[in-house]
């Protein structure tokens, strides 16, 4: 089992949990708890539980989301460890080619990846990225460009795109808060 370290850190859109092993992050998420579910995932992929122990992957982590929350960063540079099959690595990789600012579709991943009809396996996919925000699933929309299936809600969603988008007003105010370690 790979030794990892979490930790907590507050954000505009609310606390975030960094999860790391010594090889990269492998797991980011919103909320002050990890869900059940992703525990057990991770845990699975040979993952141990995580100590809740700062390291300087997690500290480097936290300034670059930081930085991206302020707008001075539009691409995460973190070593990842991302556990999955095949098939969600080829989608997690093309969710960083998806620009800053920018949108496409589940069915446009699909046919990136020469499979058009595969737009419900690439949503799967967008939906098992153990580090959102940093692979930006948010950019991820539905076929009309309806916001659809975003694990931090809706409205995060949403925020994370109008951030993105230079001369939008954010419906949730960003605003710092003291960071801290839970």
């Amino acid at each position: 089992m790979a030794v990892s370290n979490i930790m907590f850190t507050d954000t505009p859109l609310g606390v975030v949990w960094l999860w790391a092993t010594d090889q990269g992050l492998c797991g980011l998420g919103f909320g002050d708890t990890v869900k059940r579910k992703e525990l057990h995932r991770l845990v699975n992929c040979g993952i141990d539980t995580p100590s809740p122990v700062t390291t300087d992957l997690l500290e480097e982590a936290r300034t670059q989301l930081q930085a991206y929350f302020n707008r001075r960063l539009q691409r995460f540079n973190l070593p990842l460890d991302l556990r999955g099959t095949d098939f969600q690595h080829l989608v997690w990789l093309q969710l960083q080619q998806i620009p800053y600012g920018q949108t496409t579709t589940y069915g446009g991943i699909a046919t990136v990846l020469g499979r058009s009809n595969a737009s419900r396996a690439v949503g799967q996919a967008v939906g098992a990225n153990p580090v959102s925000v940093v692979l930006p699933c948010h950019r991820v929309v539905g076929a009309h460009g309806k916001l659809i299936g975003y694990g931090g809600g809706i409205e995060r969603k949403a925020a994370l795109l109008e951030l993105e988008q230079a001369g939008l007003q954010l419906r949730i105010p960003l605003k710092w808060s003291a960071m801290r370690m839970d």
